[in-house]
């Protein structure tokens, strides 16, 4: 489902803009003029990544400074250990728009799902 976001021009470089889906996406415009969108919830904590600070292709959590890679979710730094899911990006007639990942979003292992002292 491709969903917009805003108008490029309305995004300045080193910015985020934070899409309310569910779950929510954050959309990043870095220095250098890329864009990337990662799902907007760290992965340690429920903390906005999109209230982080952008450094190149990284974005750091800013709650407990996990850093996450914009290109391509992985954690960069703990104390998260998941990754975040990524979308993909279009811009079209200075409109930007997310593509969102069908995939599920990376969840921690379940412990209920291990049954302890089952007959073998």
């Amino acid at each position: 489902m491709m969903i917009p976001v805003c108008r490029l021009a309305d995004l300045p470089r080193g910015e985020a803009f934070r899409l309310e889906t569910v779950p929510p996406v954050a959309v990043f415009h870095t220095d250098e003029g890329e864009l990337f969108a990662i799902d907007d919830t760290c992965t340690h904590q429920d903390a906005s990544l999109s209230d982080g600070w952008l450094e190149g292709c990284e974005v750091e959590c800013p709650l407990h400074a996990s850093k996450f890679d914009l290109r391509t979710g992985a954690v960069d730094a703990p104390p998260a250990r998941l990754p975040v899911r990524t979308h993909q990006v279009l811009v079209e007639d200075g409109m930007v728009y997310v593509l969102l990942c069908d995939t599920p979003p990376p969840l921690p292992p379940c412990a209920a799902a291990r049954v302890v002292g089952a007959a073998e």
